[in-house]
């Protein structure tokens, strides 16, 4: 009996044991399933999380790439158009002016070679400049810048002849009748306040002067209608004495070139003074007027046809294009008249043509 029982005790457990064996195969089976879930939703969220990065960095690459299409077609379209006619050897081809693009910082020693540069070039495309007022002596260049305030050389040249054949000298003009003067001086405009400058000058010269112009800054500034302007064109041109000649034109492109930024007429000579030898004033003043009055205009620039482009900072603010541009210049540069009736024979040389009279055509 003991046997027995050990013997079916024995089978008791060995059918215990398979039966636990036969349980347990599944739990393990749902471990592994839920490891390769686990595992498989770790798969996926990674995944998302990579596409979330991917869609965020690929919009935020959205606008870059947008400005960096705008940024290219800004850059298209300030792109130098065809380089100016005559461009200055060994000087980069000039680019136009942006509103974006700041002032470039410039060095005193930087600034003066530029400024001297531009004049050279200008003495090369203009070496016949000359004062564009008709005159033979001292007081008829007096008279005639005196009457050039407010209009144009052009015509004060086609009405001083009938003055000047009338009243030749300053006691002839002292002594006139202000009504025939005036008669005479209406063209130019202003023709009261004129009539009353000249005579006063003529006055003035006969009772100081002898009847002579004098030949110092000090004793013209003095003289009735005579400014500092007036005063250097007489002691350039009448008398050889160098002086720099602030006219319109004169202020206009220095600020343009940027060799000031003053506005007052005598600081921009004082200014514009100090960056050359006074031997060049006198010339450095023809130049800078003749570049303005038919090239560098004030409201319309030839830029496309100037010959210092690549030394201008101001560059693009004219007609760039060169066919354009040439359209854009005045007396002889394109072709027209000057302004005197009796200009220099080395203006008449250079191909330039004299002014008709008053009345003319």
């Amino acid at each position: 009996m003991g046997e027995q029982d050990s013997g079916g005790g024995e089978k008791a457990a060995k059918a215990a044991k398979k039966t636990s064996g036969k349980k347990a195969a599944p739990v393990k089976k749902s471990a592994a399933a839920q490891k390769s879930a686990a595992t498989k939703k770790a798969t996926t969220s990674k995944k998302a999380t990579t596409a979330k990065k991917a869609a965020t960095s690929a919009k935020k690459a959205a606008p870059a790439k947008k400005a960096a299409t705008a940024s290219a077609k800004l850059k298209k379209a300030v792109v130098a158009p065809k380089k100016a006619t005559a461009a200055v050897k060994g000087v980069a081809p000039a680019q136009p002016v942006s509103a974006s693009r700041p002032r470039k910082e410039e060095s005193r020693t930087a600034l003066v070679r530029r400024a001297r540069r531009i004049n050279r070039e200008l003495a090369e495309v203009f070496p016949y400049a000359h004062p564009e007022l008709d005159f033979v002596n001292p007081f008829q260049l007096i008279v005639a810048t005196v009457l050039s305030a407010q209009t144009t050389d052009l015509r004060v040249n086609q009405t001083t002849p009938a003055l000047f054949a009338k009243y030749p000298t300053p006691e002839d003009l002292a002594a006139a009748n202000p009504e025939e003067v005036e008669e005479i001086l209406r063209p130019c405009g202003f023709f009261r306040a004129k009539t009353r400058s000249v005579i006063g000058l003529s006055k003035a010269l006969v009772e100081e002067y002898g009847g002579e112009v004098p030949g110092r800054l000090e004793d013209l500034v003095k003289l009735p209608g005579v400014g500092r302007k007036t005063a250097f064109v007489v002691l350039g041109n009448a008398f050889g004495r160098p002086g720099i000649t602030v006219d319109t034109h004169f202020q206009r492109l220095v600020r343009r070139w940027q060799w000031t930024d003053e506005t007052d007429p005598d600081k921009i000579e004082a200014a514009v003074g100090a960056l050359f030898p006074k031997s060049d004033w006198t010339d450095l003043s023809h130049h800078v007027i003749w570049h303005g009055r038919r090239i560098c205009h004030a409201r319309k620039p030839a830029c496309g046809a100037c010959p210092i482009a690549p030394l201008c900072p101001a560059y693009g603010e004219g007609e760039t294009d060169p066919e354009k541009a040439k359209k854009l210049l005045k007396y002889e540069k394109g072709g027209f008249p000057g302004q005197r009736l009796n200009p220099p024979q080395a203006y008449l040389d250079a191909g330039g043509k004299p002014a008709p009279p008053l009345g003319a055509g």
